[in-house]
């Protein structure tokens, strides 16, 4: 990945970044090609030296069946947005001034295990419902639903983990604009109802 060192992912943004984002694209090469699957994963930091991203697919899924050639990789996407020059103080200062994109993001790479496994598939989808759960007025729970029909419902699906290797990640929040810019930017992205990537740029001034 190219990152300019004014846009290199610290390692708090990119522990954040993993631990926030709720799905991840999982590419694979086979001898049949690239593979990949968009994915719903939870971040375990407790797992191998680095951490893993742990994910379920459908057991009708080829991608975790085909022996995968090299590392797997793992394209974790945060907020990102369009940033008009119109939101420059700079802009009318000189005019030089072109739109751009903001955005996080992390490139995760590892080895990829495979869990044809009910106990690691049933701790899995219960740790993946109740974190994105926790926020629900009425929290839903895999005990709400009958024994039988979540034995079925595993029995669909296999555990597939990103043991990680090594990460590279860029934050792309303005940084190499000036601080009137950057308030224009933080303004616009707020007025344009974009309050995550807003706050994305607001802390990527302060780090």
């Amino acid at each position: 990945m190219y990152t300019p060192a004014h846009f290199a992912a610290s390692p708090e943004a990119v522990d954040a970044l993993l631990r926030q984002t709720g799905a991840a694209h999982l590419v694979t090469s086979s001898s049949e090609g690239p593979l990949a699957t968009l994915l719903p994963f939870v971040y375990n930091p407790g797992v191998g030296e680095h951490g893993a991203l742990q994910s379920h697919m459908a057991r009708n899924n080829s991608q975790w069946s085909s022996p995968a050639i090299g590392e797997a990789l793992m394209i974790v996407q945060g907020a990102d947005a369009y940033i008009s020059p119109s939101w420059y103080a700079s802009k009318a200062e000189h005019g030089r001034v072109v739109p751009t994109w903001n955005y996080s993001t992390a490139h995760v790479y590892g080895e990829l295990v495979v869990h044809d496994d009910v106990e690691w598939l049933a701790r899995h989808v219960r740790q993946l419902s109740d974190q994105h759960e926790a926020a629900m007025p009425c929290p839903w729970s895999v005990d709400e639903a009958p024994e039988r029909f979540i034995a079925g419902q595993l029995r669909a699906i296999v555990g597939v983990e990103l043991v990680i290797r090594r990460v590279e990640a860029k934050t792309k929040l303005s940084q190499n604009r000036t601080s009137a810019d950057v308030d224009g930017v933080i303004a616009g992205l707020r007025s344009a109802g974009d309050a995550a990537c807003a706050a994305d740029v607001e802390r990527a001034r302060t780090s």
